[in-house]
């Protein structure tokens, strides 16, 4: 299996959404009967569309805003919201900061000490203000942030690092036992990120609630250009989700898979359901509305390994309101707003009624998908053709 890249070397092909299509269905179904439910632990959400842990993203009023609308939002508990009192100042500085300062502001401001409690009040007000807290941390403080977040009233933890694994070796700091950590939590335990059917295999060993796929597709993610690592979200999406299905005949335990990361709109979402994921994460589709604390603009958490943002700060402009991007009605024609429509249609076109039903899709090879007749669109800068 592969291609040769070269003498003795080969290398297997793999896909990302804008080289894949989705297959009409020989049915088709009412878009407002079918089910899009996401389950994560003993709860079942509205929607499976989580906002992602990132500063420019996600603030507790995003997070309250969010689960109003039937979403999920994650709150980075290593960003400005547990280091600042009151995050509105270093947020506004790194809106309003030049491109050529931006970098030298993020770094010092991102050195101001995380002050656990602030976990706890940012976890009571998101709950006071009526949604679910989901908070983050990498493997190093999620051991003595999760009992934390969980005494706080965090309903979801997430352990979140660039790249997971269970076999980690470093023998400069203490290792998280991700299956230890998971059975002591009482909450349910989302771990990431993975991309490869082995180690995806090996997570859901651990016993953990979900399962995050995607090592550097995300808009201010750095990781695919600094350090060459990734592979494409569609095959990433298919092979952990061909790890989940055999860990549920082996186990009998159902694990769902969150793809996270390259989907901006909901074309993008719904191949990633239809290639197998049971949820999504997104932020740069986020980081347009009104209610985004970074106002038009992204940037990422913190990274296992010092203190600097994951990723430059990256402008995207608002758009919208949070309930346009996510329910719509769209005022634009580009695929950004409307996200829980646009799945709906999907899966009524296919004739899925479910996501169980989506993920059995059929998917075509389709290269020229985002170009095969649309020279008008390119012309009129209308639609694809942005």
């Amino acid at each position: 299996m592969g291609e040769w890249i070269g003498r003795g070397r080969k290398a297997r092909r793999a896909y990302g959404f804008d080289e894949i299509a989705l297959v009409p269905g020989s049915v088709t179904i009412n878009p407002a009967e079918v089910d899009v439910r996401l389950q994560l632990g003993s709860r079942e959400h509205p929607i499976p569309i989580i906002a992602a842990a990132m500063d420019g993203v996600v603030d507790v009023a995003f997070a309250v805003a969010m689960g109003k609308l039937g979403g999920l939002a994650i709150l980075n508990l290593e960003g400005i919201q547990t280091r600042y009192e009151d995050p509105a100042p270093p947020l506004k500085a790194i809106v309003e900061a030049p491109n050529e300062t931006v970098t030298a502001l993020l770094q010092k401001i991102y050195q101001a000490p995380i002050k656990e409690e602030l976990i706890g009040r940012r976890i009571e007000e998101i709950k006071a203000g009526g949604a679910l807290p989901v908070v983050s941390a990498i493997p190093q403080r999620a051991e003595r942030f999760g009992p934390i977040a969980q005494e706080a009233g965090a309903g979801i933890f997430v352990v979140q690092s660039t790249v997971s694994t269970v076999r980690h070796v470093s023998s400069e700091y203490k290792l998280l036992e991700l299956e230890r950590f998971c059975s002591s939590m009482k909450v349910p335990v989302l771990v990431g990120n993975c991309v490869t059917y082995e180690v995806c295999l090996e997570l859901l060993e651990t016993g953990c609630s979900g399962l995050i796929i995607g090592v550097g597709p995300g808009a201010a993610c750095t990781t695919r250009g600094v350090l060459g690592l990734g592979v494409p979200q569609v095959t990433a999406t298919v092979d952990a989700a061909a790890a989940r299905d055999f860990f549920y005949k082996r186990a009998g335990r159902y694990v769902p898979i969150i793809t996270d990361g390259g989907m901006s709109t909901g074309g993008e979402i719904c191949k990633a359901l239809a290639c197998g994921a049971d949820g999504v994460i997104v932020g740069s589709a986020f980081a347009r509305a009104h209610e985004a604390p970074g106002r038009g603009y992204h940037w990422g958490m913190a990274t296992p390994h010092h203190n600097l943002p994951r990723g430059t700060r990256i402008h995207v402009g608002v758009t919208g309101s949070l309930e346009e991007i996510l329910l719509g009605p769209a005022r634009l024609d580009d695929g950004s707003q409307n996200l829980v429509g646009a799945l709906r249609t999907c899966m009524g076109a296919v004739g899925a009624r479910s996501l169980k039903e989506f993920q059995l899709t059929e998917v075509v090879i389709a290269p020229a998908i985002k170009t095969e007749g649309k020279l008008f669109q390119k012309a009129q800068n209308v639609g694809m053709g942005k």
